[in-house]
């Protein structure tokens, strides 16, 4: 691997240093990737630890819940995904339609840390997604990014991606939802294989 090369691999149980390097900076009171996934009360009704535990554990899932990039071997982003059918708050969301039965891995969100934005680390982390979706045999990706429309997003709101990024990955919009970040929509976009 070359100066400035960006690995991306599965975020398996052995990388849970990375994940917490990550995910942790605020420690038990970070999201820990368990608010899209609707295995956690919320913010503030969980005993302490819990949503970390819950990440743990995920990761020694089929597929694990997130994939990890690595810029000159530091651990640099993350990008927290799942089968969506597996996936129950976003099966039961209002906001984000589900459009048919298949078994779309969806992504959920993405948090590159600073100092290693704007390196092209979430671009390398989607196609890392995309790739070990097609090599596990999933039907397709499905994300909800926003559209900036050529404006700047405030990283706080941007976890969710941006629909450049996913069309120049080969993902087309679907449709608009009612699912909203930094005040604009959502759109739902696949990428089916």
């Amino acid at each position: 691997m070359g100066e400035g090369a960006i690995e991306v691999v599965p975020a398996t149980g052995d990388r849970w240093d990375d994940v917490a390097r990550i995910l942790g900076p605020n420690g038990d009171r970070g999201c820990w990737c368990q608010a899209p996934r609707g295995f956690s009360p919320g913010y503030g009704r969980d005993e302490p630890g819990r949503r970390r535990e819950l990440l743990r554990s995920q990761l020694e899932e089929d597929p694990p819940a997130g994939m990890l990039a690595y810029l000159d071997g530091e651990v640099a982003g993350w990008c927290g995904f799942g089968v969506r059918p597996r996936l129950p708050r976003l099966e039961r969301s209002r906001t984000i339609p589900k459009i048919d039965e298949r078994p779309v891995w969806s992504i959920l969100c993405f948090n590159v840390r600073t100092g290693f934005r704007r390196k092209g680390v979430a671009a390398a982390l989607l196609a890392g997604v995309v790739d070990y979706a097609r090599r596990s045999g999933a039907p397709g990706v499905e994300a909800y990014p926003i559209d900036p429309e050529g404006a700047r997003v405030d990283t706080s709101f941007g976890y969710v991606g941006v629909t450049s990024m996913f069309e120049k990955a080969g993902f087309e919009r679907i449709v608009e939802t009612s699912a909203r970040s930094d005040s604009r929509p959502r759109i739902l976009m696949r990428l089916m294989f």
